[in-house]
């Protein structure tokens, strides 16, 4: 009788580190809309601009937590890490 194997898709180490880990603030970001509990599901994500990045108990400089300006309502919301989906490129 045969083994199964698994023929999964290879990625690169690189393609599989999360956004997250370069975020900082200043930057802008996209942000997963996450609905909270009554809330009307009516846009898949947002923009904003981080304006502080915090730190988890273990290790400080990994940031799990960000503090994030919502740049079309000027809203600042706390945002879990996983859910900035992209680092938009600086103006400079």
């Amino acid at each position: 009788m045969g083994l199964s194997v698994d023929h999964g898709v290879y990625s690169s180490p690189e393609s599989e580190r999360p956004v997250f880990l370069d975020v900082a603030p200043g930057m802008t970001v996209v942000v997963k809309h996450d609905y909270l509990p009554g809330e009307k599901a009516d846009k898949d994500w947002w923009m904003g601009q981080v304006i502080h990045c915090g730190g988890a108990a273990r290790d400080p400089s990994m940031h799990n937590l960000f503090q994030i300006a919502d740049v079309d309502s000027g809203v600042i919301r706390w945002v879990n890490a996983d859910l900035v989906t992209h680092i938009l490129p600086g103006t400079d």
